[in-house]
């Protein structure tokens, strides 16, 4: 008998109701439509096709441009109990035409491939292989007018119908109307459900900060202390600022690594699995880091520079804060960063496109540059109304990035971190539901502990074994028994075998 939605909901992913929009999308893939989702990055797309991928019958292909990512998605899935596969350019040639068997078996629920990979015979052997679903994801990447262009999107056209003209699910979190129109041309979408969900997240508190009113680096490394032991990304423009960037925090004691295209593969895949696996607390990177992060638990994102518009602003900042969780979003900007990305515009040869590309970036400086709500601006962007958020970012608060790194310890040594924001802000320091809460509390810490040490012997990175929420669930339900760890949200049973046993010692012994 074939299990409902919410069934899979509980008993493989272990939470009790959907988010905004899974429900909508997940309904119209197992009706077999089309459909696109345009939901912000922690709305949780994945599950979107992960679910239905246990209910449909065949394989859900997913294309993806994140090889970087694929493993982790994987080893996630793998670890609620899915059949699951990447197939990538990174595979041994042996491993690669073993997969690729296994797909046209039929041996697996879920399988990622990226674009590139659709070049030459396997795109003609996909077409014996038994795929129930096409699924598109940074569906943006296919648009010249997304933030995000890449060539090898263009050979998703056509390939649903090479498929048996099979239903295609397209998923971004940062589509314009216009792109989103874009997306169902390309891909020949027919009458497509749709669900577009709100780009506010008010967790994410935004701050922004002209450059050349005060001295940037200093300030970066006040920002990064305030959040001493917690994960951040800092996003640069040029190879050489991440260099010096990273070197200036790690010769201050920060445990930084950079990132960028110029680094050999083997350094870049480093530095991603140091992050990953809470060994290193900060990367420093251009857009290069991209996509690449699933990190659930980045509490902070500084931009040293301006992004070249406000869709990747939105996007990269919103890498933060995808558990739910207050995280800081700090912006440096100045006209300079304007005239600089005028620069890589050269290249453009459409005269109209290059056009449109310098007032996009002209626009995130005016929001940047105004005092008016930072979240009513950047969803007005994506054409959604709404309040003053009142509660999430500089403008709405009155607390400029000023007094965020006044209050941290590098320059206020007598005053406690929470402390200092509390006072000027009125409102407590919160790294969870409750209200007083701090990453330093001793019972999150031992959780965090053993949540690396597990992590560590399963090979995959700290998050996939349990989100940062999980583990403050844990600590508010403090369950007596294993029967009772499977009310926490987030503990499926297959997780539940696998790790609650050493977490509900954990918790006994407090």
């Amino acid at each position: 008998m074939t299990e409902t939605p919410e069934q899979v909901l509980r008993g493989v992913f272990g939470y009790e109701s959907f988010r905004p929009g899974q429900e909508e999308v997940i309904e119209a893939v197992l009706s077999g439509a089309d459909c696109i989702g345009v939901m912000p990055t922690g709305a949780g797309k994945s599950l979107t096709f992960q679910l239905p991928a246990r209910i449909l019958p065949g394989t859900v292909l997913v294309l993806s441009p994140l090889i970087s990512l694929m493993k982790d998605q994987v080893d996630a899935l793998r670890e609620l109990g899915f059949r699951a596969a990447a197939i990538n350019s990174s595979l041994p040639r042996v491993e690669w035409d073993e997969r690729v068997e296994s797909l046209l078996r039929g041996d697996y629920e879920l399988v990622y491939l990226a674009p590139e990979a659709l070049e030459g015979r396997l795109r003609e052997r996909l077409r014996d292989a038994p795929i129930s679903l096409m699924v598109v994801d940074e569906a943006h990447c296919i648009s010249q007018w997304g933030h995000d262009f890449r060539p090898s999107y263009r050979r998703l056209r056509g390939l649903r119908d090479e498929l048996g003209g099979i239903p295609v699910l397209a998923l971004t979190a940062t589509a314009t109307r216009r792109v989103a129109r874009d997306i169902l041309r390309q891909l020949g979408m027919r009458k497509p459900a749709g669900f577009k969900g709100s780009f506010f997240r008010p967790n994410l508190v935004i701050g922004c900060r002209k450059k050349g009113e005060g001295n940037t680096r200093r300030e970066i490394l006040s920002l990064v202390r305030r959040h001493e032991g917690e994960s951040g990304i800092i996003y640069c423009l040029s190879r050489r600022s991440v260099e010096t960037t990273a070197a200036f925090l790690v010769d201050r004691g920060i445990r930084a690594v950079p990132y960028h295209a110029g680094l050999s593969d083997g350094e870049r895949a480093r530095a991603q699995e140091s992050f990953a696996r809470d060994e290193v607390d900060v990367v420093v990177a251009t857009i290069a880091f991209g996509m690449g992060i699933d990190k659930s638990n980045v509490r902070f994102v500084i931009h040293r520079d301006m992004p070249t518009d406000v869709e990747s602003w939105y996007q990269e900042m919103g890498r933060a804060g995808r558990d739910g969780l207050p995280s800081e979003c700090v912006l440096f900007y100045s006209w300079a960063d304007v005239k600089a990305r005028e620069r890589f515009l050269s290249e453009i040869e459409d005269s109209e496109l290059r056009r449109e590309k310098h007032q996009a970036t002209v626009r995130l400086f005016r929001i940047a540059d105004s005092a008016t709500c930072r979240h009513r601006a950047i969803v007005a962007h994506f054409d959604e109304t709404i309040e003053e958020c009142r509660t999430s970012c500089d403008v709405c608060t009155g607390i400029p990035v000023t007094d965020l790194v006044e209050s941290s310890p590098s320059t206020s040594a007598s005053l406690p971190r929470s402390d200092a924001r509390n006072r000027r802000s009125g409102r407590p320091h919160r790294s969870g539901g409750d209200p007083g809460r701090s990453p330093s509390d001793p019972l999150f810490q031992k959780l965090r502990i053993l949540r690396k040490r597990l992590a560590d012997e399963q090979g995959v990175p700290a998050y996939i074994v349990f989100s940062d929420r999980v583990l403050w669930e844990m600590i508010d339900a403090r369950p007596p028994t294993l029967g009772r760890m499977l009310d926490v949200p987030g503990v499926g049973p297959a997780k539940l075998e696998r790790y609650g046993e050493a977490f509900l010692e954990a918790l006994r012994e407090e």
